[in-house]
């Protein structure tokens, strides 16, 4: 599809306030859209975790409790912090019947493929830049993750 087209398309979802638009010519396809398709349009107000886990517990249900209390004894674990170094989605495994590449308790070497984080259509390998044990995971596969968030936490007393 010619460049100029697409263009013309982006011009015309803006001129007209339309929310979405999706053209096809052969085997050929193109989407423009205004918001993002994996995040809900309110995500970003959603985005500090930290805060509304604390202030659902009191309002949750019994079933939540668990995934509440866990949450601040992660907040204040100490180890070495791998971070997003991107906006995307996170992905535990490398397809979705595949077993996760890590989990808690598994020793690590420097350089292994901890998760996968698919932002605009590409996946990218995040790999560990420690060796080490994994303390805790604190992103669930499918979830939205967001720059500098903290994905798993490693414990290197007990690498190499």
């Amino acid at each position: 599809m010619d460049i100029r087209k697409v263009k013309k398309l982006i011009e015309l979802l803006d001129e007209s306030g339309i929310a979405e638009i999706e053209i096809t010519e052969g085997e050929e396809s193109v989407r423009i859209s205004r918001y993002s398709q994996h995040a809900p349009i309110a995500a970003p107000v959603a985005a500090p975790v930290a805060a509304p886990v604390a202030a659902t517990v009191a309002a949750a249900a019994p079933a939540t409790a668990p995934v509440a209390a866990v949450a601040p004894a992660e907040v204040e674990e100490d180890g070495y912090e791998v971070t997003s170094p991107m906006v995307g989605t996170c992905y535990a495994a490398s397809s979705p019947g595949a077993a996760p590449y890590v989990q808690v308790g598994d020793r690590i070497n420097e350089g292994d493929t901890l998760c996968i984080i698919e932002a605009m259509k590409m996946m990218n390998q995040i790999e560990s830049d420690v060796s080490g044990v994994i303390k805790s995971i604190r992103i669930q596969n499918g979830e939205p993750v967001e720059f500098g968030q903290t994905l798993f936490v490693i414990d290197q007393r007990h690498g190499d």
